[in-house]
C-alpha cells in the first residue's frame, strides 16, 4: 500500500520549492511511517534549496519535526503506532568503530529508510538529513524516531530535531559549559540562541551574546544571555575581553560558520579556553591562523555536529526540562505558518525577520 500526501520540493538548484502530490510507501523492516504534526523551517532547508549540500535534485525538504508514528515494518521493537516521536538524523547503527567505543553519539553510520518516496511520476526523492518532514507523512528509518512525552507542545519540541538541539547541544556536549563558567555566543540565530539557552541550563555565570543585529541581541537576552555585543559598533574581541575580566570566555561558540567570526571566537576566548564551531561554513571558505597563535593559547578548537547529541538520551531530557518550565522551547518559534507557505518562510529567514517559523500540519 501507498501513501498520497502533500509535501514541499526542491526540483532546481535556486527555483522557488513547490507544492506537490508525493508517494510515501507503507514501511519495510526497520522502518517506520510517521504523521508529522510540526516541521521547523531550518536554514539547511535552504542549504539543500540551493545546492550547498549537494546536487540530488528533486529535495524532499524538512528535517525539523515532531509527529505520531502511524505504523512500522518487521523488526521495530522500540516504537509502536500512536507513540509521539521526534525525528532526528543521528538513528545509530551500534555497529561502526565510534558505537563498539561506546560513543554512539558520533556514530558513523547512521541508518535512513531504505524505500524511496517518489514524485507521481516515478521520479525518486532526495530526503532533507534523511528525513523529508515538509510533508503530511514521511517514511524514515526507526531509529530516527525518538519518543517522547506526549503532553509536549509539537509546534516546539519539534525543533529539537536539528537547530535547538545543535545549539544546546554545542554548549553542554561538546564546549562542556560547566556551574560559573564565561560563555561568548558569536551568531544569535537560532542555533547560536540555543547555544545561551544551554550554557544557562549548564549554571554559566555569564553568557555574552554577540552579533550584528539589535533585534537578535534584544531575543539573545530574553532567552538568557547577560551581556550583548553588536559587532558592528565595538570590536567582540576587545568586548567580550572587557567582559570577562580582560582574559576572555572560557568558552566560546561560534555559530555563523565564517573564517572572521571563527578569528574572532579564536581570540576571545582565555589562555586555555574552548572554541566550538556550530555555524556550518560553505566549501570554498578557508581559515588562516598563525600556528604559534595555535600553540601557544593552549585549549581545545572543537567541531560540533548536531551537538554531538544521542537523541535517545537528550531528547527526552530536554522534553521534560520544556515540561517543567525549565527550558523555554516556545521562545524560538516565531510564527506558525501552513505547508504553502514555506517559499515566504526562507525569505523571511534570509532577512534576519524570524527566529523559526514552524509549519503546522
Amino acid at each position: 500500500m501507498t501513501h498520497q500526501v502533500r509535501a514541499v520540493v526542491a526540483r532546481a538548484k535556486g527555483a522557488p520549492v513547490s507544492l506537490e502530490t508525493i508517494i510515501v510507501p507503507d514501511p519495510g523492516p526497520g522502518e517506520a511511517l510517521v504523521r508529522i504534526e510540526a516541521c521547523g523551517v531550518c536554514h539547511t532547508d535552504l542549504h539543500y534549496r540551493e545546492g550547498g549540500i549537494n546536487d540530488d535534485f528533486p529535495f524532499l525538504l524538512g528535517h525539523e519535526a515532531a509527529g505520531v508514528v502511524e505504523s512500522v515494518g518487521d523488526g521495530v521493537t522500540d516504537i509502536a503506532p500512536g507513540d509521539f516521536v521526534i525525528l532526528n538524523w543521528r538513528a545509530v547503527c551500534g555497529q561502526c568503530r565510534a558505537c563498539r567505543r561506546g560513543r554512539p553519539q558520533y556514530c558513523f553510520a547512521t541508518h535512513n529508510a531504505k524505500q524511496k518516496m517518489t514524485l507521481t511520476d516515478g521520479t525518486e526523492l532526495s530526503p532533507a538529513l534523511g528525513i523529508g518532514a515538509f510533508a503530511e507523512k514521511t517514511l524514515v528509518a526507526a531509529g530516527q524516531c525518538t519518543k517522547v512525552d506526549p503532553a509536549a507542545s509539537a509546534v516546539a519540541v519539534g525543533l529539537l530535531g536539528c537547530g535547538v538541539m545543535a545549539g544546546i547541544g554545542a554548549a553542554i556536549n561538546t564546549g562542556n559549559v560547566g556551574r560559573g563558567d564565561s560563555v561568548a555566543v558569536i551568531g544569535c540565530g537560532g542555533v547560536g540562541d540555543a547555544a545561551i539557552a544551554g550554557s544557562r541550563l549548564a549554571g554559566a555565570a555569564k553568557i555574552i551574546a554577540v552579533d550584528i543585529d539589535e533585534r537578535k541581541l534584544e531575543t539573545a537576552m530574553a532567552i538568557g544571555a547577560t551581556h550583548t555585543v553588536n559587532s558592528r559598533q565595538s570590536d567582540p574581541v576587545e568586548a567580550i575581553r572587557e567582559l570577562t575580566g580582560g582574559f576572555g570566555a572560557d568558552v566560546v561558540i561560534e555559530a555563523v560558520g565564517r573564517p572572521e567570526t571563527y578569528k574572532q571566537a579564536f581570540y576571545a576566548r582565555d589562555l586555555a579556553g574552548t572554541v566550538v564551531l556550530v555555524g556550518v561554513p560553505t566549501p570554498e571558505m578557508k581559515l588562516e591562523l598563525p600556528l604559534l597563535d595555535v600553540f601557544g593559547r593552549g585549549g581545545a578548537l572543537k567541531s560540533s555536529w548536531y551537538g554531538d547529541c544521542l537523541p535517545s538520551r537528550d531528547f527526552p531530557m530536554l522534553v521534560d526540562l520544556y515540561l517543567q518550565g525549565r527550558l523555554d522551547l516556545d521562545a524560538f518559534v516565531t510564527e506558525t505558518i501552513a505547508l504553502d507557505e514555506v517559499e515566504k518562510a526562507f525569505e523571511r529567514m534570509h532577512h534576519g525577520d524570524v527566529l523559526r517559523s514552524v509549519v503546522v500540519l
